[in-house]
């Protein structure tokens, strides 16, 4: 792996430091899983869509069938159901049938940590 590193890289490295190819093994180190960065590169793609932020908000109060969805986002049956496949998916939210219904409902309490961070930062109030 180190062989990919630029040449100009190397000559920076070996200026700052005593042992460049220790400090070269520790940035490698620093490199996250790919299943990681894909795990959360899902969860931002699915937060990237205002329908399905509308979905989660709707999902704040408690759990709601697919066709209460529809009335929320006053979208058709398979729109809604695109988006909520998207959201499970991602592990944001989590159905539980009962008969012919789907119920949704937020898969844990950190989706909502994240849709006030993301307000917070918006500078929006919760």
């Amino acid at each position: 792996m180190t062989d990919s590193v630029p040449e100009s890289t190397r000559q920076t490295l070996d200026r700052l430091y005593d042992n460049p190819d220790d400090r070269l093994t520790s940035l490698f180190d620093l490199a996250p899983e790919e299943t990681q960065v894909d795990a959360t590169r899902a969860v931002f793609k699915a937060l990237s869509n205002e329908h399905r932020i509308r979905i989660l908000e709707a999902l704040r109060d408690g759990e709601l069938c697919a066709c209460e969805i529809q009335v929320v986002l006053d979208a058709p049956q398979s729109t809604v159901a695109g988006h909520l496949r998207e959201l499970r998916d991602a592990g944001l939210v989590n159905t539980r049938r009962q008969g012919k219904w789907t119920y949704y409902r937020i898969g844990d309490t950190a989706v909502l940590q994240l849709l006030d961070i993301a307000s917070a930062l918006a500078g929006e109030t919760a």
